[in-house]
């Protein structure tokens, strides 16, 4: 992981911006659990369409997402399934409302790149002229097929001209997996053991965060930021894994 920079500014509300060295006109963010319009488990600012919530919630916390970052346009929403297809956006084209995707890539200045978690691992990409933008979502399953290596290889430069965010996700003193998911990393990368440290009985703790830095510089990628929370532990974030029935974050990527 490269060092040297605090994970995130202390700004106010309901939004982050993660401090990595993004090039001129690319911004990037994250959202947190508060400052939005929705009730009981979602309480408030939940921006998933899929989780159970009122549909005009989440719409008023997706238009409140849109103002608080002075948005170019909505964000490209993702119907994630853990898998590893990438949706192409294109200059101008228009958003597609069900692309059943677990990350987007973009050379077009103007798109708004998201995915949504509460535990999984997302990834932002950008290459260091700003010009290729990637967002993927990483959960466990992701990683294992190679989501990351097939999102860095969309964006179309070395993986030594790619910048990485990890953003929020569950940490390694939160994330207990049984023996058969440590079993499928080493069996495809025996060099991931080292993300696993034993648990109770049979089970393990497993490092997300260390596991996709490790398929990242596999790909070429050495400048990788973030990777220092724990949306299980930490309440101002989501987490299935804590929760259940809980909302969604949103991080997000962007040229202006």
């Amino acid at each position: 992981m490269c060092c040297g920079r605090s994970a995130v500014r202390a700004d106010s509300g309901p939004i982050r911006i993660p401090d990595w060295p993004l090039p001129k006109g690319v911004r990037s963010a994250f959202t947190l659990r508060y400052g939005g319009y929705s009730g009981g488990p979602y309480d408030s600012f939940n921006l998933g369409d899929h989780v159970g919530d009122d549909p005009e919630a989440v719409a008023k916390n997706r238009q409140h997402l849109v103002a608080l970052l002075s948005l170019p346009r909505e964000p490209q929403w993702l119907r994630q399934v853990h898998g590893t297809e990438l949706l192409q956006i294109c200059a101008d084209s228009p958003a597609c409302a069900d692309a059943a995707a677990d990350g987007a890539v973009t050379h077009a200045a103007g798109s708004v790149l998201a995915v949504l978690s509460a535990d999984c691992l997302p990834v932002l990409a950008c290459s260091r002229d700003g010009q290729h933008l990637g967002a993927f979502h990483a959960g466990w399953r992701g990683l294992l097929a190679g989501i990351l290596e097939k999102g860095v290889a969309a964006l179309e430069v070395p993986g030594e001209e790619v910048l990485i965010y990890l953003g929020p996700a569950i940490g390694p003193e939160s994330f207990e997996v049984g023996p058969e998911l440590r079993a499928a990393f080493l069996a495809e990368d025996p060099g991931s053991e080292s993300a696993f440290r034993p648990g109770q009985g049979d089970r393990w703790w497993a490092d997300i965060y260390q596991l996709a830095r490790q398929r990242l510089q596999r790909v070429g990628v050495t400048a990788i930021y973030g990777g220092d929370h724990c949306t299980f532990s930490d309440r101002d974030f989501f987490s299935y894994r804590r929760d259940g029935v809980t909302g969604r974050m949103a991080s997000l990527l962007w040229r202006e």
